[in-house]
């Protein structure tokens, strides 16, 4: 059975940080490309990062740039997302969502599994 399950979020006051992880069971995610993507009440979800298959190309979007860092352990079968320095406003449900398409992929509809989310609250 394929899975991606995350793990990592919680509460975090402003400034601080939370390392997201993203394993995948049921299929190797060598070959695919990665995403992370978040969701927060009454907002669309929002691509947030993605890092490809081939050559570890990355996507960060706007809002996040400089702060978060996205990596693979293919070892691990793991994804991870480095979020550093957050912000009331990154409080979300974050998922990781991978795609067959191996260079860094932004839409959604091109992913194929996703994981059922993990969230992020930032508050003091």
């Amino acid at each position: 059975q394929v899975q991606l399950v995350e793990s990592g979020g919680g509460l975090v006051q402003p400034g601080g940080s939370l390392r997201l992880s993203c394993a995948a069971s049921g299929f190797t995610l060598d070959y695919d490309a990665i995403g992370w993507f978040r969701q927060a009440p009454g907002k669309e979800r929002e691509g947030v990062s993605c890092i490809s298959s081939s050559y570890g190309s990355t996507y960060y979007a706007d809002s996040v740039k400089g702060r978060f860092t996205i990596s693979r352990d293919n070892a691990k079968n793991t994804v991870y997302l480095q979020m550093n320095t957050l912000q009331p406003e990154d409080t979300a449900i974050y998922y990781c969502a991978a795609s067959p398409i191996r260079t860094v992929v932004i839409s959604p509809y091109d992913y194929r599994y996703w994981g059922q989310g993990t969230q992020v609250t930032v508050s003091s």
